[in-house]
Order: structure tokens, then sequence, then C-alpha cells
């Protein structure tokens, strides 16, 4: 039998290796340091030499190591040829979407440490090693920015848009725009609005905006510029708002088609593609998506160079924040106890599976959940939404109720559930503390669009959307969600009961609490 100090040095020969290229590939890139001149961001090729004979590489089997032990498991050995891949894991992804990223199986992936059992995060920073199958030619594994930078995390507390929108003088100070919602807004409320909503980091909205049109510290350079400030020219999608949406959807695209392990290679405007290297992080995932939306190859290689100095000139070094805060999703991560959020001996209908959390595209994080009714469509109804846990409220717009789980009354920070299409009147006020099965508000198609009166669910972790069917599914009073064939559909299980969506509101979907 193989232990643990034979595995270690099995991976560390697969370093040593790696330095010179050859078998065991390219090592992982370092952290960027501040003050350190952006590199270029270039195609790769893979080392493809084939050694003299076939490694003896171990396989550790998954389990859960105990605290303050050194589990010895048993370690099939496995023969590997051709070239190996190293990487370290970025954090937020179980073994199984990791796999998918680099084309291999889950059991073709070894480490120097006992990896988590299937579906749990592998912690940041585990070494990881597999076979390369990727094609040579890839994007660059260099890091653009850290993960903790692309949504409205922790390290945006304090950030002030509009004081620093102000601040700059530039031509987005000026700028107002009349919307439906919020009637006449000014420019840098349009950005706020729209990280808040898609849960992105004002900072990140604002250095795209500036580095697509100069408009948050300078003035647009031409008419296109002045119209689709984000780059995307289409007439439907004219304005500063309208523009910031499309984005807001192409990166969220990116960041959670990555972390769903559904974005393994972009496909440019003239049609080409190109794998995406598996040490990639999400947020940077979502920019060379982002880009790739807007640009062939040459232009789209000088966006990535050189987004990330507009990026520092403007905010300083996100790597630093990001270190100092710490991993976006820490080992350990367990969804709290949450219940179905309507009152016990209330029979509601399961209308919707796993959908984006706002808008159209995005994050797979939302399930919907509508009241018993004799009348289809938007109709008034009595039924009351509940707190699922204790918290505080803190949020309330239109249609929108956010609960913070852990009371810090910072949105940015831990578990928080956000509510859509909850009516105005009976809505609970900002900074109410709720305990469990406290009265929320209503049910409706209020705050967006909505073809019948239901609830629209949605987890945030530290601005992280948690995918409804990702490894810390949704679980509601033990029914836990897995996603259908496409958005909307899915299932609902618990132990052996199982309920499927659809917005029929058929016998079918029922689903209820017993009482009390």
């Amino acid at each position: 039998m193989i232990g643990r100090k034979d595995l270690s040095a099995v991976l560390t020969l697969a370093l040593l290796a790696g330095c010179g290229g050859g078998l065991w590939g390219n090592l992982p890139t370092p952290t960027p340091q501040a003050n350190v001149t952006a590199p270029i961001y270039a195609l790769v090729p893979t080392a493809s030499s084939t050694p003299g004979k076939n490694p003896l590489v171990v396989l550790p089997q998954l389990g859960t190591a105990t605290p303050g032990s050194l589990p010895t498991p048993t370690l099939p050995p496995i023969n590997v040829s051709g070239p190996m891949l190293v990487l370290l894991a970025s954090g937020g992804d179980p073994l199984e979407i990791i796999a998918r990223r680099a084309g291999v199986s889950p059991a073709e992936i070894i480490s120097d440490v006992v990896l988590p059992p299937s579906g749990e995060l592998i912690p940041p920073g585990t070494l990881l090693l597999m076979p390369d199958r990727l094609p040579a030619e890839r994007t660059s594994d260099t890091p653009i920015l850290p993960d903790s930078e692309f949504v409205y995390s922790p390290t945006a507390i304090g950030f002030n848009t509009l004081q620093y929108v102000g601040q700059t003088n530039g031509y987005l100070s000026q700028y107002r725009e009349y919307l439906m919602s919020t009637e006449w807004t000014s420019g840098a409320e349009a950005v706020q609005a729209i990280a808040d909503e898609n849960s992105l980091s004002p900072r990140l909205l604002l250095a795209v905006i500036e580095y697509q049109s100069q408009w948050v510290r300078g003035t647009p350079e031409n008419f296109a510029q002045s119209d689709y400030p984000l780059g995307y020219v289409d007439y439907h999608n004219r304005g500063l708002f309208r523009q910031m949406m499309w984005a807001a959807g192409q990166l969220s695209l990116g960041y959670y088609g990555w972390r769903a392990g559904t974005l393994t290679e972009i496909t440019f405007p003239d049609g080409s593609s190109l794998p995406l290297s598996p040490k990639l992080n999400a947020a940077t995932a979502g920019l060379i998506y982002f880009f790739a939306q807007l640009h062939n190859r040459p232009l789209w290689q000088q966006d990535l160079q050189q987004f990330s100095a507009v990026y520092q000139e403007m905010f300083g070094d996100p790597w630093a924040r990001a270190t100092a805060f710490g991993p976006l999703l820490p080992r350990g991560l367990t969804q709290p106890v949450l219940d179905l959020p309507f009152e016990p001996g209330a029979v509601w209908s399961f209308s919707g599976g796993p959908h984006s959390a706002w808008e159209h595209e995005g994050a797979s994080a939302a399930l919907d959940l509508a009241p018993a009714s004799m009348e289809p469509g938007c109709v008034k109804s009595d039924a009351w939404l509940v707190a699922p846990a204790a918290g505080l409220v803190v949020r309330v717009n239109t249609g929108i109720v956010v609960l913070d789980l852990d009371g810090d009354g910072q949105e940015q920070t831990g578990w928080n559930i956000l509510f859509l299409h909850v009516r105005s009147d009976g809505k609970v006020a900002l900074g109410t503390r709720l305990q469990k099965d406290d009265r929320i508000g209503h049910p409706s198609c209020e705050g967006g669009v909505a073809t019948g009166t239901h609830v629209h669910l949605v987890r945030k972790f530290n601005g992280e959307f948690m995918l409804a069917d990702g490894p810390l599914a949704f679980n509601l009073g033990g029914w836990i969600s897995q996603s259908g064939a496409e958005p909307y559909k899915g299932f609902l299980r618990n132990g052996e009961k199982t309920i499927e969506a659809c917005a029929c509101g058929s016998f079918e979907t029922r689903i209820s609490r017993p009482k009390k």
C-alpha cells in the first residue's frame, strides 16, 4: 500500500519535472503582485513530449479526513502516459466540475491530500494533477481579476459608487437617463442599480465602462461610444442602462457558466472558437467570455492585456484586497437550514425549476413557488411569504425583499435570500429583524416580468449567486432542487418524493408544509 508520503513524493517529482516543461506541463501561475506590469495575455502551447516510460501514479480514493489524523486510504496504482496538467484549485468548485473543464474523469485527478467526497467543494489552493488532453492551442491561464472583485462581495463594502463617479468628474458624472422604474436617473445611480440587481461589483462595471468608452474619467470619442458605451452596437440596446443590462448578462454567463462547468470554450463573432484553460478562476473566465462577445481574436487579446491595467489605475490592487479578505467560498461551506417560505399547512405549487437569478441570462440560481389559486395569471393573493430562517431585512425595493441571514446588515457578506415579486402592500419594512416563519409579504407579479402570481427565490453567499443545482443545491425543508433539460424545468426531491416544476399549477406540482 502506498501512503501519503509516497504520494507527496510522486507529486513533488511531477512539479520538478514541470519546471522544464515536457511530461508534467506548466506550473500554476502565481498570484499577481502589486505594482507588477500586467503580463502579455496570449495563446500558449501545451507540452507534448512523451516519456520513455509510463510513470506510476497513485490515485487517492475520495473520502473525508478525520480531524487531527493523517489518513492513508487504499491507493490503487494507475499508469498515466502523455502530458500532465498541474493546477491549484481556485476555490468554489467540486472535483466533478474541475474534471469537466479539463476533459477528464474525476477518477483521473490525484492530489497530495485526501480529496473531499463527491459534490463537495475543493479547498482553495489544493494541488491537483491530471492528464492534459485539451488542444494545444487554448487561452492563457494568466489570471485577470479575483472572484471577490467580480461579484458584489465583502471587498466592495465601503465603496461608494456615487461619490467615486462624482469625484472623477467624467462624462458619466453628468449623464442622466429616463427609466420607467426610477424616472430621471443619474449614470452613477444606474450603475449602482445594475450592481445591486445582478450582484456584480460596481468597481467591475465602472472599469468595463471606462475601458470601452472612457465615460468614467473622460468623455466618449465618437458617436458609437456615446450611444453604446459598453461596445455592443445594437439599436435595441442603446443607452447606458440597456448597455449595462446586456453587459451584466454576458459577464454573468461567463462567470457562472464556468462555475457550472458548462462553459469550456469561447466563440468569437467570426465563428472561430478557442478552449478555455482549466487553470482559470471564474472571474477571469467571465471577462474572457465577455470580451469574446465583442471582438475577434486579435482585439480580444488586446482587451485582456489592457483591461487589468485600467482596473488597477482606477481602483488599486485587486489581489491585495482579495488576499486580505480570503476565499470567496471558504472551506466547509454549507447552506444554513432553510424551510419552505410559506406558512405551515399552506399548499403552494412548484412553478419554476432552476433558472436565471436576474433577467434572462446569468446564474441558474432561482426557483419559483406559487400560491394555490383558482384563477390563472397575475391575481391578488392573500397567501403569506414567511422567513425560511431568521435574519435582517437589508434591502427593500419594488417587488424585492432581501433577508440577511447572518444579521450583520451587509448584503455582501454571508448568506442572503432574495425574494422577488413581493406585493407592495403588507411588505415587511427595511431594517426589520425577522424570526423564522415571520411574515414577509404577499406574492404577486410586481418587480419584473411575470405571467402569474408567484415568488422568485435566490440565494447568495458573499455576493455570489449560489447555483440552484450546484454543489450546494437549494434545500428548502428537505426538498432539494435539481435542474431539468432547460431553464424553469426541474425537480424538487425529498427522499422518495419528487415534484416536477410546471407553471400550469397542476395537482402534481403541489408542495406543502406540515401544520405545527
